[in-house]
C-alpha cells in the first residue's frame, strides 16, 4: 500500500531500471524529483523498474536503494517492484482489448523500416520508429509479435468521444514549456506487449502512475517524447494526466546522454563524495547551494527549488540547457 496522500495533495516518485549503480547523471533526476516533492511538502516515492528481466543486473536495485538512503532520498513508501505487477498490466490491456483499442502486430522492425523508407516517411528518434499501420487490417496468416494501441488521426475525439477536433497531443511541461506532438504521424500505434512477451514501457509506467497516485512527474528530457504516449493512454484508461516536469540530462563530451551501458562511473558513498556529488547536480539545475553538510544542503536546496521553479513557475535562469 501506499501512504495516504499529503495534505499538499503531491505526490512525485523517481523511477530506476536496475540495470547498474546509480550515477551522477541518475543523481540529477533523483535530487529534481526530490527536491519538488519536497518544495510542495509532498510525498516521494520509489519504483524499481525491472519490467525488463533480461536488461536487470542482479543485486543493481538494492544497489540503487542503498545509494539513494546514503544520499539523503528515502522513499515515503515502501518501493513498487514492476516485476511484481504483471496482473496490474494485464488488466489494463485486457480492458483496451475490449474496447477495440488493440490489435496483434507481425512486422519485425526492419519491415516497418522498410515501410517507412518506400513512404518517404521515415524519421530519426531516439528509441521508437513510427509505425504506419501495416497489421490494421489483420494478421493474413502471420503470426503475432507484438500488441499495438491504435492511434486514430483525431487522437482527442477518440479519447473523449467527442467531435473532430485537434489531433495533436498538447500539454505544459514546467521546465520546457508548451509541448505538442502529432501522434499519429509522429508515432503511430505504439505496442502494449513487445515481440519478446514482455509488458511495454509505456503501458508499465502509466498504471503505476495511477496506482502509486502520482501528481507531478520530475524526469529527464530524454523521456519528453514519450509523454504524448502515456497522455493518450491515461486517457484511453480513463486515468488522471499527471503534471509533468522535464529537466536537461547530462551529456557525455560528444553529446551523448551519461548513461550506464556507455560507462557512466557509480555514484560514490563516501561522505565527502555525496556532497560534492550533490553540489554538481544542484548546480546543473541552476541552483546555487553550498553548504557544509547533507542536511543544511537539503535545506537549502529545496528553498532555492522552491522560490525559483515552484514560486516563479520557471527553471533557473543558470540551469544546463
Amino acid at each position: 500500500m501506499t501512504p495516504r496522500p499529503p495534505a499538499s495533495g503531491y505526490r512525485g516518485r523517481f523511477a530506476p531500471s536496475p540495470t547498474g549503480p546509480l550515477h551522477q547523471g541518475s543523481l540529477i533526476a533523483a535530487l529534481a524529483s526530490y527536491l519538488d516533492a519536497r518544495a510542495h511538502a509532498g510525498q516521494w516515492l520509489v519504483r524499481i523498474e525491472d519490467i525488463d528481466g533480461p536488461r536487470s543486473v542482479p543485486g543493481a536495485a538494492e544497489d540503487i536503494l542503498e545509494t539513494l538512503a546514503a544520499y539523503g532520498m528515502c522513499s515515503d513508501a515502501p518501493p513498487i517492484w514492476q516485476s511484481n505487477r504483471s496482473a496490474a498490466y494485464q488488466a489494463a490491456f485486457d480492458a483496451l482489448l475490449a474496447s477495440g483499442r488493440v490489435y496483434p502486430c507481425a512486422c519485425t522492425r526492419r519491415e516497418i523500416n522498410d515501410a517507412l523508407l518506400r513512404t518517404d516517411a521515415g524519421h530519426a528518434r531516439h528509441t521508437t520508429l513510427a509505425y504506419s499501420g501495416t497489421c490494421r487490417a489483420g494478421l493474413h496468416g502471420r503470426p503475432a509479435r507484438a500488441w499495438r494501441l491504435r492511434v486514430p488521426a483525431d487522437v482527442d475525439a477518440a479519447a473523449a468521444d467527442q467531435p473532430p477536433a485537434d489531433p495533436r497531443i498538447r500539454f505544459r511541461d514546467r521546465w520546457q514549456g508548451d509541448r505538442v506532438q502529432d501522434l499519429a504521424r509522429e508515432v503511430g500505434d505504439f505496442a502494449l506487449k513487445r515481440a519478446d512477451g514482455l509488458w511495454a514501457y509505456q503501458l508499465a509506467v502509466v498504471v503505476d502512475d495511477a496506482y502509486s497516485g502520482i501528481t507531478d512527474i520530475v524526469r529527464g528530457a530524454d523521456l519528453l517524447d514519450s509523454t504524448p504516449r502515456q497522455i493518450y493512454l491515461q486517457r484511453c484508461l480513463g486515468l488522471p494526466t499527471p503534471r509533468y516536469l522535464h529537466v536537461p540530462v547530462l551529456t557525455r563530451a560528444d553529446g551523448e546522454k551519461l548513461s550506464k551501458q556507455h560507462g557512466a562511473q557509480a555514484l560514490s558513498r563516501a561522505p565527502e563524495s555525496r556532497l560534492r556529488a550533490l553540489g554538481e547536480a544542484a548546480r546543473f539545475l541552476g541552483l546555487a547551494v553550498e553548504a557544509p553538510d547533507q542536511p543544511r544542503f537539503f535545506r537549502d536546496a529545496i528553498a532555492a527549488w522552491r522560490a525559483q521553479v515552484v514560486l516563479r513557475g520557471m527553471p533557473p535562469s543558470n540551469a544546463a540547457t
